[in-house]
């Protein structure tokens, strides 16, 4: 029995709309500790971009993430500024 090689990541381009906000959630990672919720969280703001999902404030409350010394409400409006850069 063998074992196989990973399979290659591709990474995002540095100038991808996807690696821009997913670098802004992880701006945030000492208020959310959880990676699986940070990445969900990327997601949901990527999809908000695009045209798909909901607003920051919508997306953090439904998103159920684990917050450390920080409300929804503050990291909605840190998220949603942020945001405003990429546009």
């Amino acid at each position: 029995m063998t074992t196989l090689p990973p399979p290659r990541t591709n990474f995002f381009p540095d100038d991808s709309l996807e690696k821009k906000v997913y670098n802004v959630v992880e701006k945030y990672a000492e208020f959310i500790p959880i990676a699986n919720d940070r990445n969900r969280l990327g997601f949901n703001l990527y999809r908000y971009l695009t045209g798909e999902g909901d607003p920051p404030d919508i997306t953090v409350k439904n998103s159920k993430l684990k917050l450390e010394g920080i409300s929804e409400k503050e990291l909605a409006q840190k998220l949603e500024d942020d945001l405003k850069g990429i546009e």
